[in-house]
């Protein structure tokens, strides 16, 4: 299995810690795995988020359909399965839909949430990306270990584990960015009535992302480097990864395999990783500086 995700480097790993109020020595010094991490956690992060998973799941009973959640997050583990093939596929040709592909069918989950309603349910119940919530995430996902092996299941090594919940807890200032519609001020330069759901901003724009790789990738073929493509992989895998979360919240309504608390943490942590996989992308793939670009012709040939 390739590790996609970056080395955790110190300052990383201290913030993380900082964040789920971990300061054993053990953790300090101990390599950093959401398993070993489970036992260290204090406090209880489930009664605030059970309100919030309750009211999702009021509202929204009886108007998911099962089977259609449960076959597309089947299939979109299938293709998150085929994501080391993509990579080494290397640059898809120019009519190929590598990419495309491997999103197809979560737009499936998506389209229906977007046709009941579920992502207004969501943003209505659940508070802004604020330090205190997403704490409160990070330790119910931890401690969810229906959800850390959900993603196991979806390919993810412990370190690529480790660093998408790590990515959800470390960047609630980027995250605060993304604010829900209701609380978007007065006198923008857009019309607020037609703005999305926060949630559905973040599913819906992390799929248009991966969508437009094989393009992408073909056009720039000739500045792109291994490690490029290998850090739009991982951005791709956290995307791909969280809209998998936000997806078995949905099916959890169905099912009741998810509590309250748990349900609140897959849409938050779901949400947040497209968030920061969408943009981190942008820096690793699209916005390719001249220290990053693979060297020029006459520059190999001399």
């Amino acid at each position: 299995m390739t590790n996609y995700a970056p080395e955790i480097d110190d300052e990383e790993r201290r913030r993380f810690l900082r964040v789920l109020g971990v300061t054993s020595a053990a953790a300090v010094g101990s390599d950093l795995t959401l398993d070993g991490l489970r036992g260290m956690l204090h406090g209880d992060s489930a009664e605030e988020l059970s309100s919030m998973g309750h009211a999702i799941r009021g509202d929204v009973t009886g108007e998911l359909d099962a089977d259609l959640l449960a076959g597309g997050l089947s299939g979109l583990a299938t293709r998150m399965g085929r994501i080391e093939d993509v990579r080494a596929a290397g640059i898809p040709d120019r009519d190929e839909r590598l990419y495309r592909e491997l999103a197809a069918p979560a737009w499936t989950i998506n389209d229906h949430l977007v046709d009941i309603g579920f992502y207004e349910s969501v943003e209505s119940h659940l508070p802004a990306f604020t330090e205190n919530h997403i704490e409160n995430v990070a330790h119910e996902l931890i401690r969810a270990e229906l959800l850390t092996n959900t993603l196991s299941d979806l390919g993810f090594s412990e370190r690529e584990k480790t660093a998408l919940v790590m990515n959800v807890a470390n960047n609630t200032g980027r995250l605060a960015l993304w604010m829900p519609t209701k609380n978007i001020p007065e006198g923008v330069e857009f019309d607020v009535e037609h703005v999305a759901p926060l949630h559905h901003r973040a599913a819906e724009g992390s799929l248009l992302w991966v969508d437009d790789m094989d393009t992408h990738l073909w056009q720039n073929e000739v500045l792109l480097t291994d490690d490029i493509l290998d850090a739009a992989m991982w951005d791709i895998k956290a995307m791909l990864g969280g809209f998998h979360l936000l997806g078995t919240a949905a099916r959890g309504v169905t099912d009741g395999s998810l509590t309250d608390s748990q349900l609140t943490a897959a849409l938050t942590a779901g949400t947040a990783a497209m968030i920061v996989g969408q943009e981190d992308l942008t820096n690793d793939a699209f916005r390719i500086t001249d220290e990053m670009r693979a060297p020029h012709s006459w520059e190999v040939e001399g």
